[in-house]
């Protein structure tokens, strides 16, 4: 797909079809509908319990205080997750390495940066990866990037021998289950579910490199760093809106994830049917979330602002519908369960009661972003909702966690195949 064609298909969006629901502000207002109908008691699954939204406010104000005490946290982003006890991996590279150009350097940051994206996709709460270069042993979210990281580093999804710190189109279609993981050091002792997924997922995105010169091979061979010459397209006097990164992202990319729901021909990605969201409209019938594609938006502000490209409207992006912040409401008692029992099945991605508590997160995220900043006595300007997920939400759902569940992991178990979060 070309960037003309996006353009087009972003500009002839009909108010009724596919296109409407790949963009932030369908996941924004899909949330909301899905908070109004909860609030109604409409929802078969969950309640919501706003009464518990203060508490849960000062929690996250402790902790932005106790991470932050600027209360300058910065922008949720996969840069924080190559940060160890004070060592920025990543920066420890880039200075290593003479760069022709910034542009060179914002192409391979944006290399890194989506296939550490796209391989972010949940671990096992028992898996680990051993650092030996660091000597640090970690897991969850960090462990995969820090894994991501190596895996760049060492060139193993480079086609240039002299250029190791890239990613191509053809080496990323002959990963395997095998070099995921030997990269992600898993043994059975070391389980990672959802490698295959992962593999797959790279393999695709290989292809759609290769299929679409015109949004990553503009001046070079195709990679996902392509995209720093096609965003400066999309800018308006001199400033890319985060929003018009998503959309581009959106339909860019949407091929690459498999078994996804399809409208009118269009590969929804990461967007769900909800039995509570009747209409005589299709469209109007799904929950957009968009996770992992809203996560990279996020991660990519960075490398082009580095490049300087300015971006703008970062508000215009929503929450990310993952089990950290949608945990932290669970348990701080926001987010309740129908049926007490529920908490001990396990679900597809795709059930009611998992897109349901992903819609809701959304929209909770949004109300509880005010009662924070009323905390912290910061203003919007100086606050924004990516930094409270950086600085507050995240962190504190991953601390309740612990406090509730020997494991640390989500208040109910999610059949993961490394494509959603």
């Amino acid at each position: 797909m070309s960037l003309r064609i996006i353009e087009r298909s972003i500009q002839a969006v009909d108010a009724s079809g596919a296109g409407t629901l790949l963009c932030a502000a369908a996941v924004r207002n899909s949330a909301e509908r899905m908070l109004g109908l909860a609030l109604d008691g409409s929802l078969d699954d969950w309640t919501v319990n706003l009464d518990r939204l203060p508490a849960t406010a000062d929690f996250v104000a402790r902790v932005v205080r106790d991470r932050y005490p600027d209360l300058r946290p910065p922008l949720h982003a996969r840069w924080r997750h190559f940060v160890f006890a004070g060592r920025d991996l990543w920066r420890e590279i880039v200075v290593a390495r003479t760069w022709p150009t910034p542009a060179a350097a914002a192409r391979a940051a944006i290399d890194l940066v989506m296939t550490s994206v796209l391989l972010d996709a949940g671990a096992n709460p028992e898996w680990r990866y051993r650092d030996a270069a660091t000597g640090v042993t970690v897991g969850r979210s960090e462990g995969l990037a820090l894994a991501s990281l190596r895996l760049f580093e060492r060139g193993l999804l480079s086609d240039d021998p002299a250029d190791p710190l890239r990613v191509d189109a053809a080496a990323l279609q002959r990963v395997d289950t095998s070099l995921i993981n030997d990269a992600f050091q898993v043994t059975p002792s070391n389980p990672l579910s959802g490698a295959t997924g992962r593999a797959t997922l790279l393999n695709r995105l290989g292809a759609v490199l290769q299929s679409s010169p015109d949004l990553f091979a503009l001046s070079d061979s195709p990679r996902p760093g392509g995209l720093y010459d096609v965003f400066p397209r999309r800018a308006s006097q001199g400033s890319l809106s985060a929003g018009a990164m998503l959309e581009t992202l959106l339909h860019a990319l949407g091929p690459i994830w498999p078994d996804r729901p399809i409208l009118d021909g269009v590969s929804l990605g990461d967007c769900w049917l909800h039995p509570a969201l009747q209409s005589s409209i299709p469209a109007q019938r799904y929950v957009p979330l968009h996770k992992l594609t809203q996560w990279l938006t996020y991660s990519l502000i960075e490398p082009l602002e580095l490049a300087g490209l300015e971006v703008s409207r970062v508000e215009e992006l929503t929450g990310l519908a993952e089990y950290r912040n949608g945990g932290l409401f669970v348990d701080m008692g926001v987010l309740v369960a129908r049926d007490s029992s529920a908490f001990s099945r396990t679900y597809a991605v795709s059930d009611p009661f998992v897109v349901g508590w992903r819609a809701l997160t959304v929209a909770l995220l949004d109300r509880l972003l005010p009662l924070v900043r009323e905390r912290l006595d910061v203003t919007p300007d100086a606050f924004s909702l990516a930094r409270m997920l950086e600085g507050g939400t995240w962190a504190a759902g991953r601390l309740i966690a612990r406090d509730k569940r020997p494991d640390g992991g989500p208040p109910f178990r999610i059949l993961s195949d490394g494509t959603v979060f």
